[in-house]
């Protein structure tokens, strides 16, 4: 793991605050997320507030090591213990039953929690200096971009935020796998930094992927992850001729470029060639959204990426920020 980049006077101050009841943004190898004392039910009632986000869609709690999850849940079955073990710290969080400690606020009343170990040494670093949990969901408004580096939470949360701690740009760049492990049969509520595949190879049978659940988890929401711009989902070998219709029709079109469409189209607003490494995909893929928005599109025209490995998680955020005004 990377060394710790934040000072140490940095980390303090973020973890005193945390114990004020106050709002810290902090890194981790996925997004940076908007930080509050999971155990501190108006704090946790804060970050709703300040992400408009409906108090009825859970928050993952984030701890500072394995061995601390069986104080936070009621209990560790045996399947979510070889997961934690083989996956924490990083991109992972399992949804158990939860221990009395975590407040309904932070469930969004659901009698399960959500909990991960930040795979990222200023988190880790600030939870240790802490000494509890954080609830940490991203560090954005409810159901926009996520953010990827400390200019983009200052950028859209500005003041709201007590604290940011900036830990650098983020190495994965796509929220953590969810997998609901309260039953016999593990299955994944939403993909993302770790692949159903490493999940398969180290429980030793198939993972379900339902495109539904009724368990509530962060992140589901019709519209997600949504940049200002229209999203719009087309096959590959359609995305040149869809972006240059669209700019015909008077959009200012941000493209999405896969890497099998050659060098084309000219002829629109921005185009974002998409990298032929899919782990340098989902580490970017934010950021194209964003910059789309900065540079006045009002239609962004991509496709989905083979839906294995990573590129689950790609189309999953993609397929959320068409929402519901696109099925792609």
């Amino acid at each position: 793991m990377a060394p710790v980049t934040a000072s140490t006077y940095d980390i303090d101050k973020a973890a005193g605050l945390l114990r004020a009841g106050r709002l810290v943004a902090l890194p981790t190898e996925t997004v940076y997320g908007l930080g509050a004392n999971a155990e501190d039910a108006a704090a946790v009632t804060r970050v709703f507030q300040a992400k408009g986000r409906p108090p009825s869609h859970p928050l993952i709690v984030h701890i500072g090591g394995a061995e601390l999850l069986g104080e936070w849940v009621e209990e560790v079955p045996a399947t979510a213990r070889l997961l934690a073990e083989h996956f924490w710290p990083g991109p992972l969080t399992l949804v158990l039953r939860r221990a009395p400690r975590v407040p309904l606020e932070a469930t969004g009343g659901l009698e399960t929690v959500a909990v991960r170990v930040p795979g990222h040494p200023v988190a880790l670093a600030l939870l240790a200096a802490f000494g509890g949990g954080v609830v940490a969901p991203s560090a954005n408004r409810f159901g926009s971009v996520s953010p990827t580096t400390a200019e983009h939470v200052r950028a859209e949360l500005g003041d709201v935020v007590d604290f940011v701690l900036d830990g650098g740009p983020c190495d994965v760049g796509v929220e953590s796998t969810i997998v609901d492990v309260t039953g016999d049969t593990p299955s994944v509520l939403r993909p993302g930094g770790v692949t159903r595949e490493d999940l398969e190879a180290v429980l030793g049978r198939p993972v379900a992927v339902p495109s539904t659940s009724h368990v509530r988890v962060p992140g589901q929401h019709p519209s997600h992850y949504a940049p200002r711009a229209r999203v719009v989902l087309v096959e590959p070998e359609k995305v040149v001729v869809e972006a240059e219709l669209a700019q015909e029709q008077g959009h200012k079109v941000g493209v999405l470029r896969p890497p099998s469409s050659g060098d084309g189209p000219a002829a629109v607003h921005a185009v974002v060639p998409v990298p032929g490494s899919i782990a340098e995909y989902a580490r970017s893929l934010y950021g194209f959204l964003r910059e789309f928005d900065q540079r006045g599109c009002d239609l962004v025209v991509a496709s989905l990426p083979p839906e294995e490995g990573l590129g689950l998680a790609i189309a999953n955020r993609l397929r959320r920020a068409a929402g519901p005004r696109d099925a792609g």
